[in-house]
């Protein structure tokens, strides 16, 4: 995948905290220094296992906690109801946001086991795998919540990035575009597309729909970044530059504005400039 198709994907860290690499520790054995795992409720004792989950108050605090102790309150919760998809979604993302998405993506597939339709669900599984950089695992739960919901954008914005990883670039641009026009003021929405766009050399599409993005009340420093990296790589470096300083800090920006003046200037050897297809090469 090429660096440009890479940030587009990490263009969905946005929300949805995917560029959180993946880790094979077990998760287990570290919250159990933090929180001792409660025992399993049997299943004639589940009303009783009901009774001892937390309060509402407690949970929505919960999702206020750092990742590590979120994810030892909802695995506690999960244990006392297994059938408590809340509970398993919220571990899944704490998972995710602590950077093991196998675990994560385990979770949320043991959902799937008792509520297969659940959209959120499938977007949790579809999330997992895409934060684990495997999108090929991601396309089949982000299509069957495309099919269940046909009217969120969130599958189809799940599914380009899918399509991205497994090297399925006609069905990428064709979920960009439906996610696109379900949600057509969405900055992460149109972020990702620019991104997907300027990879392919589209650089001037790129950046009007990154224009568009940043313009939104809801536009994330990522989405800036995005910004700044497409007019540092046309030798803007100018606008990069004030752009990068709104969101990141001096030594950051420095290194970045060094990275774009050696992407950009001229060749030591016949003094051509290194074209925008050289920058966005495959890596793997």
């Amino acid at each position: 995948m090429c660096r440009m198709s890479a940030l587009a994907a990490t263009a969905l860290t946005l929300s949805l905290s995917l560029a959180a690499p993946a880790a094979a520790f077990g998760f287990r054995s570290k919250a159990e220094a933090q929180t001792p795992a409660a025992p399993a409720a049997p299943a004639a004792d589940k009303t009783e296992a009901a009774d001892q989950r937390a309060a509402p108050q407690a949970r929505a605090l919960a999702e206020r906690m750092d990742p590590l102790a979120r994810a030892a309150f909802w695995a506690r919760e999960s244990t006392l109801d297994p059938t408590d998809i809340e509970a398993g979604l919220a571990l899944a993302h704490a998972l995710r946001d602590m950077g093991k998405a196998e675990e994560a993506a385990a979770t949320a597939e043991r959902l799937a086991v008792i509520a297969p339709d659940n959209v959120e669900v499938l977007l949790e599984i579809a999330r997992a795998h895409l934060a684990r950089g495997q999108g090929f695992y991601a396309v089949k739960p982000a299509a069957q919540a495309e099919a269940l919901a046909p009217r969120d954008w969130r599958p189809p914005f799940l599914l380009a990035v899918a399509y991205e990883l497994a090297e399925r670039d006609g069905e990428a641009l064709a979920a960009h575009r439906r996610a696109l026009a379900l949600a057509p003021q969405n900055p992460s929405v149109l972020s990702n597309l620019a991104m997907f766009q300027a990879a392919r050399g589209q650089t001037a599409e790129a950046e009007a729909l990154l224009r568009q993005a940043v313009a939104q009340p809801e536009a994330t420093a990522t989405i800036r970044q995005n910004l700044a990296l497409i007019l540092g790589l046309q030798g803007r470096l100018a606008e990069a530059e004030a752009l990068a300083r709104q969101d990141l800090p001096p030594q950051t920006v420095s290194a970045n504005l060094a990275y774009l003046r050696s992407a950009t200037a001229p060749a030591a050897a016949g003094g051509a400039g290194r074209s925008w297809e050289s920058v966005s090469q495959p890596h793997r």
